[in-house]
């Protein structure tokens, strides 16, 4: 029998080397094709974390002292808001450069660096509202790639098919709390920086009104209370004389026989969980704008050494309207909170020598319930967070 030949015909092979050629060709397009589109998710992910670390470091320059400070449009506090976020944008190269964001002074909405107003954190769809800096509340942060701000994202393999670069652009939105109602357990289950002690709503205006000292000063740098001016007012916590301010005292957060150790560990180490639990998890003003507390009024001076402690760092104090009921029987009406910190303490010698100077100070506080009306809360602010 003659032998069969199996040899592939010259046509047939050369279109299977040309398809095998067309083939490679393809699979090199793809692989070419991803490589450059990893380039660009790498690079879009880049922009995105500058565009987030610049909103939140802007954001946190709105926790400030505003009124207090002769800054009651903000103005200083918004200026420091658009260098953090050119700062914090250069710290993070996209593609081994850093990009740099306009400043937009002029607020247009457009702009790299916007500030506004965010009345709910929570809903995606909500508008910025820009009539008002002093309520300015949240940043929104642009960073582009397009060749007009920093240069375009280059490409590699795409060039082949005449595409050379290709524009980018992230953005983010960071944001804080500034009127809150009230204060629930926080997530984590941290303690909360709250005074058991009540202010008089009288007092407290006089202080907002400047009819006040100011013979102490918070020195950031050396993180100490100094003996000097420096333009916000203090006054005495310590009860004085008679009428409203007379019935400062101790309000019991947690159970309604707080003891003088209750109290000395809720000035040091804050509100706990389990003190909360006694007001159902939460002290929040009601319908009405009010709340209710238990306490005592006066300050023991049993407390003195905890005061002392905690000089100079921020606190929330419960501000009251009214107060009903002698001694341990007394009820105080909460109308609003505010940021204070305790400057001088000393609880010893006459009444009239006795003091516990606090002075206005921007008190960030989690757990912070959204107001839904003004004038609930002074200098309270909830940790920023990024909320686009």
């Amino acid at each position: 029998m003659a032998r069969r030949d199996r040899s592939v015909p010259p046509r047939r092979s050369g279109n299977i080397l040309i398809l095998t050629a067309l083939l490679m060709i393809f699979m090199m397009a793809v692989l070419a094709f991803a490589v450059d589109l990893g380039y660009l998710l790498m690079a879009r992910t880049e922009l995105q974390r500058a565009a987030d670390s610049a909103a939140l470091a802007a954001a946190w320059e709105l926790v400030d002292q505003g009124e207090f400070a002769d800054d009651p449009d903000l103005s200083s506090a918004i200026a420091s808001a658009r260098s953090q976020a050119t700062a914090y944008a250069a710290l993070n190269p996209v593609t081994r450069d850093a990009p740099t964001v306009d400043f937009n002074s002029g607020n247009d909405v457009e702009g790299d660096v916007v500030l506004g107003y965010l009345s709910d954190l929570s809903n995606q769809n909500a508008t910025f509202a820009y009539n008002d800096p002093a309520l300015y509340n949240a940043v929104t942060v642009r960073v582009r790639r397009n060749g007009i701000q920093n240069s375009m994202v280059p490409m590699f393999f795409a060039r082949i098919f005449g595409v050379n670069n290709s524009s980018l652009e992230a953005e983010a939105t960071a944001a804080l709390l500034k009127g809150i109602s009230g204060f629930q357990t926080p997530s984590d289950g941290s303690n909360l920086g709250i005074l058991p002690f009540a202010l008089d709503e009288e007092s407290w205006n006089e202080l907002l009104a400047g009819n006040a000292d100011d013979d102490w000063a918070w020195d950031e740098v050396s993180g100490e209370v100094k003996p000097w001016s420096d333009g916000i007012r203090e006054l005495n916590l310590y009860p004085q004389g008679t009428g409203s301010p007379g019935n400062r005292g101790t309000v019991d957060i947690g159970s309604n026989n707080n003891s003088t150790n209750d109290i000395a560990r809720q000035i040091t180490d804050g509100v706990s969980p389990s003190d909360l639990d006694h007001h159902g998890g939460e002290l929040k003003l009601d319908d009405n704008g009010d709340l209710f507390l238990n306490g005592d009024t006066g300050i023991s001076a049993g407390v003195k050494d905890e005061l002392a402690s905690i000089l100079g760092e921020p606190r929330t104090i419960p501000i009251f309207r009214s107060v009903s009921g002698p001694g341990n029987n007394a009820t105080y009406t909460i109308v609003k909170f505010a940021g204070i910190r305790i400057m001088e303490v000393n609880l010893t010698g006459s009444e009239n020598s006795k003091r516990v100077i606090i002075q206005p100070a921007p008190m960030v506080s989690k757990g912070a319930i959204p107001a839904t009306s003004s004038g609930t809360s002074y200098l309270i602010f909830s940790p920023v967070h990024l909320v686009r």
